[in-house]
């Protein structure tokens, strides 16, 4: 059995496989998790050594499994890397410079990825001088605004499959006058 436990959270399957490609060599074991849920849930079971964290992802996000683990005592020493292809997305709830964990663009390189684990497992050894995780740079959003955002959502995701419906009976429609 491997000594050590490496987490990677992506939704991307191709992303998860290149990071178990991209590790160096060693005593550890690759444990895998397709979203945020399932990556808290083997986080909790496993006490993995390292977590490789997409920020957005489904279900459960990036963010979300950031602040449980923040707001775990245990869980704050774990080294973290997130992972994005949009920076954008990661500074908007988390200012720079990361404290606590080590930021990879999307897409990396084998010689980045190791850079960041190194990162992160200096920056896992810091002492944490704060109980609570970054507030995000703009207002906190309050339960009536989350859910007055969910429901926009799901009206637009209604849309888009009314849209998609319609462009495909659309398509047919040519098809067949041709």
């Amino acid at each position: 059995m491997a000594g050590h436990k490496i987490l990677v959270i992506d939704d991307s399957k191709v992303i998860r496989m290149r990071v178990r490609d991209m590790l160096p060599e060693g005593d550890f074991q690759v444990l895998e998790a397709k979203d945020g849920a399932e990556g808290l849930n083997l986080i909790r079971q496993e006490r993995p050594n390292l977590i490789m964290l997409d920020f957005l992802l489904p279900r459960v996000s990036g963010w979300e499994v950031y602040q449980e683990l923040q707001n775990q005592h245990d869980l704050q020493s774990i080294p973290l890397v997130i992972m994005s292809g949009r920076k954008e997305e990661v500074t908007d709830k988390l200012t720079e410079p990361f404290e606590f964990f080590e930021f990879i663009e999307k897409p990396f390189e084998k010689h980045q990825l190791q850079e960041a684990i190194k990162g992160a497992i200096s920056k896992s050894r810091l002492p944490r001088l704060r109980t609570e995780p970054s507030k995000p740079a703009h207002a906190s959003v309050d339960n009536s605004e989350l859910i007055e955002l969910r429901q926009k959502v799901e009206a637009m995701e209604t849309e888009i499959a009314n849209l998609k419906r319609a462009l495909t009976q659309l398509v047919n429609f040519v098809k067949q006058k041709l």
